[in-house]
């Protein structure tokens, strides 16, 4: 027999019974089915989401394209009249691609091309490229102990993929990102020359996958790439059968100095503690290639759409309710920390922070980072989301660009979808429009549309 998510949640949590009435539960269940209808039947994030990613597309921190759409996120919410819409000012990375990466395997008599893609915040290759033997590793550990003697003038190729035993993909991604992450500092360290690293997608496929990734102080800095899976795959072949292989790559890539940007933040005017405030948002940045569809303009749409339909359905809320597009969620992070170091010196007081950045599938219910008793409350509320299919209530975590706001005991909550296929197109040229389910998109809209109406009106204590 099933335990349900509540009682499961009150012997995980420790805490005694949360009570909820059933003349609530009815009012409230009638207000939630309205704010779904609204959405399934007049939505509006699948058409912004277009004109996001098809008419803005790329939009890397410093680009053009980021410029391009603070503006269009912006417009849209002062044309839904949102009571408030302002920019918030960000100082962001500016890192470039440059031209299309180059890359090829020679493996005896034969050169086989081969797709690749700089990582973000690498530098480039020397000027007529990099070429070395290639040495195999599927963990620090196995690279530390081939010593300086073999890795010294070799470049460097992490190839542990993400674990297909996870079902939780975002479990499998967070086993293998160390290696995008730090692995050209590492490889550096024992004096290889470069470093290529495995996408980090679940699936078997043509397409590098990008990613951020950082040098340690005091490590030399060589040149990183990611190497498509089906690349990889032949790659690790071919080292098999010959150890003496090599790989080519160029890439042109380069950091600037940092770029002015801005947050863009549009509100709902609360009507009894206006100094408080409920958000939902996600990131506006995405990389350089592709639209950003799924990463993260599904979430800026969505957000932006919580707030609208509330507000079109008449709903007068008690705290201030925000939707805001953070910049530089990819590479810095600078966005959600220059928010919450404005919030803490304007004294603005976030009960809590929903975000979305795990693509526009469908909505599997919210994580939740707070205090015992606040999450069993908001588990509290399962019931009214089980219609929708929301049945994840408490488990996971919020998200990177509401994690600031934790230090000022903000309620943190993450949008939880689907994760089957959001490695097929994290940080890839395919993550474009076309790759997101309309009905699912307006889905997960409603679903954070419900939790910032409940959070709004029963509040998080």
């Amino acid at each position: 027999m099933k335990k349900t998510l509540l009682s499961i949640a009150l012997l995980t949590f420790g805490t005694t019974a949360v009570t909820y009435a059933q003349s609530d539960y009815q009012a409230d269940s009638i207000f939630i089915r309205k704010i779904f209808d609204t959405a399934l039947s007049d939505g509006k994030s699948y058409e912004w989401l277009r004109d996001l990613t098809q008419k803005v597309g790329p939009r890397l921190s410093g680009s053009a394209g980021a410029a391009k759409a603070v503006t269009y996120t912006r417009d849209v919410m002062a044309a839904e009249k949102f009571d408030n819409v302002f920019l918030q000012n960000v100082l962001v990375p500016h890192w470039v691609r440059g031209s299309k990466e180059k890359a090829y395997i020679i493996s005896g008599k034969q050169k086989i091309n081969v797709p690749v893609a700089a990582l973000g915040g690498s530098v480039a290759t020397p000027k007529g490229g990099t070429k070395a033997k290639v040495i195999e590793v599927k963990s620090f550990q196995e690279l530390r102990a081939l010593g300086a003697e073999k890795v010294k003038g070799k470049i460097v190729f992490f190839n542990r993929p993400l674990d297909p035993t996870k079902l939780n993909t975002f479990v499998s991604y967070g086993g293998a990102v160390e290696q995008r992450g730090s692995g050209a500092s590492e490889a550096s360290k024992l004096g290889a020359v470069g470093a290529i690293v495995r996408s980090m997608t679940t699936r078997l496929d043509d397409i590098p996958h990008t990613g951020s990734m950082r040098y340690a102080s005091g490590a030399p800095i060589i040149p990183a790439a990611a190497i498509s899976t089906n690349a990889a795959e032949l790659l690790s072949k071919l080292l098999k059968e010959n150890p003496d292989t090599e790989i080519y790559f160029e890439q042109y890539c380069e950091t600037l100095p940092d770029a002015p940007s801005h947050n863009v933040i549009g509100e709902l005017k609360g009507s009894q503690t206006p100094a408080q405030y409920i958000v939902a948002g996600g990131h506006l940045d995405s990389w350089d290639f592709g639209q950003g569809a799924h990463d993260d303009g599904s979430g800026c749409v969505q957000s932006i759409e919580a707030v609208r339909l509330l507000k079109d359905l008449g709903y007068k809320p008690k705290n201030t309710l925000r939707a805001v597009m953070y910049m530089n969620e990819e590479n810095g992070l600078k966005g959600g920390v220059a928010y919450a170091d404005s919030a803490k010196s304007k004294n603005e007081k976030h009960l809590a922070a929903i975000e979305s950045d795990r693509g526009g599938f469908t909505p599997l219910g919210f994580g939740i980072v707070a205090t015992p008793t606040q999450k069993a409350k908001i588990v509290s509320w399962s019931k009214l989301f089980a219609p929708y299919g929301l049945h994840e209530i408490g488990p996971g975590g919020g998200g990177a660009d509401i994690g600031p706001l934790a230090q000022q005991g903000t309620v943190l909550l993450g949008l939880i979808p689907d994760s089957q296929r959001y490695f097929d197109y994290h940080h890839a040229a395919n993550d474009t429009f076309d790759k997101v389910s309309k009905r699912e998109l307006e889905l997960g809209g409603a679903a954070m549309a419900a939790m910032m109406y409940l959070l709004d009106k029963y509040g998080v204590e």
